[in-house]
């Protein structure tokens, strides 16, 4: 069975399906969880900052929001009895996937457990999909995990069910 199991988090509500389904398996397999977030800068900077202001406001906020969103994920899982490692990195504008591909050898993991929006047409056009990307260049398993069928049908119109 699994020994590691790698799952990246980015605060949604599929990732956090993903950490649960991981965590069962963790149970079965006695595995360790590598639970890892990965910052993608230009998410958080307009590009009108000064660099200062960004080294010493901007930057360090959003490092600090990722190791939370981190170590509340480990706390959980230390207190569901599991062995977890965190790692935070920040993408310096490599594509997600590949950076989690990259992580899965560099921590021994056989397995990711990853949440999916699991959108189609054109959005999946316009925002690509780590997801799909993951599927086909890792060198472990995939895991795809999605929101139940129910949940995504109940979504207001327009809305993919899931928090963005």
């Amino acid at each position: 069975m699994y020994s590691r199991l790698l799952v990246p988090l980015d605060g949604s509500s599929t990732a956090n399906l993903a950490l649960h389904h991981a965590a069962v398996l963790a149970r079965l397999s006695g595995a360790t969880i590598i639970v890892l977030h990965i910052i993608e800068e230009m998410k958080h900077s307009n590009g009108f900052e000064r660099p200062r202001i960004y080294l010493e406001e901007v930057r360090p906020g959003f490092l600090a929001a990722g190791q939370k969103l981190l170590d509340e994920a480990a706390l959980w899982l230390r207190q569901e009895g599991l062995t977890v490692e965190t790692v935070l990195l920040e993408s310096k504008g490599e594509r997600v996937s590949v950076l989690i591909a990259q992580q899965a050898l560099a921590t021994g993991c056989e397995l990711v457990v990853l949440g999916t929006h699991g959108r189609r047409g054109v959005d999946r056009l316009l925002l690509g999909s780590d997801a799909e990307q993951l599927a086909r260049i890792a060198p472990v398993p995939v895991m795809l995990v999605r929101q139940p069928q129910s949940v995504v049908a109940i979504a207001a119109p327009g809305q993919s069910g899931t928090p963005a």
